[in-house]
């Protein structure tokens, strides 16, 4: 009897198996493989116009390199007299007027540091205010930072420590508020330095001429260096995305005067373009982007100054860097939902240029960019493993990345033994840079979350050892590791685990050997889900 009901079981279950094998055939064939096959399609047209791109921008900086003037000789450029001995003959008055703003939020670790920088720009007093907009909710903060400002002031500095009531419009709302203020009507310039940039005492006296003798520029852009690029293996990764942002993009932006965007921070804005170009706004996450395009469709012109440095800190905790990351990935294509209308029926500038900001600008650095690397290394050729009936051509699958990857490392040279490595946390980011994109585009509910990126201090003593770290850099790790679910990233895991089954089922049935890259790509994700990204020297 008991032999007969097993019998039954396994024949139910081989019926039920055998019903399901059946349900899967009938709709693979007419559903499924055209999906992934359109898909695949969608992957490769994204992945080749990002290739385009890419090679553009490559040729255009290497001509830029051999060919191109340096700024200084390609716009009109004099240097400012020493700022000492112009005072002691009176003549300060050949200084123009600059605004110094720096925003800032709960800044305990580097308000001194970014105030300090400021007052110790090489500017005559009697021309330059530096304003402190402190938006902090902290009152033993808000305290710390005012009395800094009073010992600056009792220097001699004109120094201003500002507050508001409430933090509407967050960053945006504050730098607007700023420029209302009756002490500062008389400024021509303004340069914005975010809490933990240091700006070199000869900031201004290098970037500021660019304005003064060319009526039309609008804004300088300097490249922003990292004091704890050295710190751990996530920051190193940082380092190589944004030194190619600044070293390539930012470049054949401004040597080919078609557009790059200010960066939010380290940059001088002629104020009159300020105005004219309608103001902060804080519709979008990306205020800085806002205004550049606004500005831009009126005809300003920008310049950007890849010698002129200003040091800075970059996020040393993985919560942190993935807060900044959907704010710059969210942000962007938030705004190109909300101004592209305006860009297409703008009557001040060439078909060539809206064309350029578009296309080039929006949709494939700022959407393609971030869209194709998760869906096409993490969803989609993982899919072509399980349904063999759709396959991915070879170039597009490792001709086309390795090459787009290389252009990639031309940035960072000192990096290029981290280059498979980066690839790995790069398609870990995009997961993040996807779904921050999406959000934006549909201005969905974190469309407009501002969340301000955490600052450990000064990291520029930072040895490659954990040892030689800061207190708190170590205090943060140490707090980190105390809480497990906190550090533990469950999205990321579950992509793992995916990629993980299908490297398995690859090793086993697979014919394109994409299984070596599933398990290396899957055990980049367990290592960021398991938050130990940060800790990695």
């Amino acid at each position: 009897m008991a032999e007969m009901i097993q019998d039954q079981l396994l024949q139910a279950r081989g019926d039920m198996s055998g019903q399901l094998e059946l349900m899967w055939e009938m709709i693979k064939a007419p559903l499924i493989v055209p999906l992934l096959k359109l898909g695949v399609v969608f992957c490769l047209t994204m992945s080749l116009m990002l290739f385009c791109e890419r090679l553009y921008m490559g040729v255009v900086i290497i001509l830029v390199k051999l060919f191109w003037k340096k700024p200084e000789k390609r716009y009109n450029w004099e240097p400012l007299p020493d700022a000492i001995d112009d005072i002691e003959m009176g003549g300060s008055n050949k200084f123009p007027h600059v605004l110094i703003q720096i925003p800032m939020f709960n800044e305990r670790e580097v308000y001194k540091v970014s105030i300090g920088a400021a007052c110790n720009l090489s500017w005559p007093a009697d021309r330059m205010v530096i304003q402190v907009l402190d938006d902090s909710t902290d009152p033993v903060i808000k305290d710390m930072v005012e009395l800094e400002c009073q010992r600056w002031a009792s220097k001699g500095l004109n120094i201003v420590y500002q507050i508001r009531e409430t933090r509407g419009g967050y960053k945006a709302g504050a730098l607007k508020e700023g420029l209302k203020r009756d002490y500062v009507k008389h400024c021509e310039y303004v340069a914005i330095f975010d809490a933990d940039f240091r700006p070199e005492p000869d900031y201004l006296r290098r970037a500021i001429p660019f304005l003064m003798y060319n009526p039309k520029i609008a804004l300088v852009q300097a490249r922003w260096r990292f004091v704890n690029a050295d710190e751990c293996l996530m920051t190193r990764m940082q380092e190589m995305s944004l030194d190619y942002h600044f070293t390539v993009e930012q470049e054949v932006g401004s040597s080919t005067h078609a557009f790059f965007g200010f960066n939010g921070t380290a940059g001088v804005w002629r104020i009159a373009a300020i105005d004219e170009a309608g103001g902060w706004k804080d519709r979008t996450t990306v205020e800085d982007m806002d205004l550049a395009v606004r500005a831009s469709l009126r005809g300003w012109k920008f310049v950007y100054l890849g010698d002129l440095q200003v040091k800075s800190e970059l996020p040393s905790t993985f919560k942190a860097f993935r807060f900044q990351q959907h704010r710059w990935s969210c942000g962007p294509a938030n705004l190109f939902r909300k101004m592209v209308m305006e860009i297409v029926r703008n009557k001040n500038v060439n078909f060539w240029k809206k064309l350029y900001v578009i296309y080039s600008f929006f949709i494939v650095r700022k959407i393609t960019a971030h869209m194709v690397t998760f869906l096409f290394y993490c969803i989609i050729l993982p899919l072509t493993v399980l349904i063999p009936e759709v396959e991915v051509p070879i170039w597009g699958s490792v001709y086309i990345p390795s090459i787009i990857t290389i252009l990639n490392s031309v940035g960072t040279p000192r990096s290029i033994h981290l280059l498979f490595y980066w690839i790995l946390f790069e398609n870990v980011m995009s997961l993040h840079r996807t779904k921050a994109t999406l959000i934006g585009l549909l201005e969905a509910g974190r469309a407009n979350e501002w969340v301000v990126t955490e600052k450990l201090g000064d990291s520029q003593k930072n040895k490659v050892n954990a040892k030689d770290k800061p207190v708190s850099v170590k205090a943060a790790v140490k707090k980190a590791r105390s809480k497990i679910l906190d550090r533990m990233n469950f999205l990321e895991l579950g992509v793992g685990v995916f990629l993980f089954l299908v490297g398995c089922y690859d090793f086993m049935y697979g014919k394109w050997s994409y299984y070596i890259y599933f398990f290396l790509q899957s055990i980049t994700f367990f290592i960021v889900g398991f938050g130990y990204v940060g800790t990695i020297i």
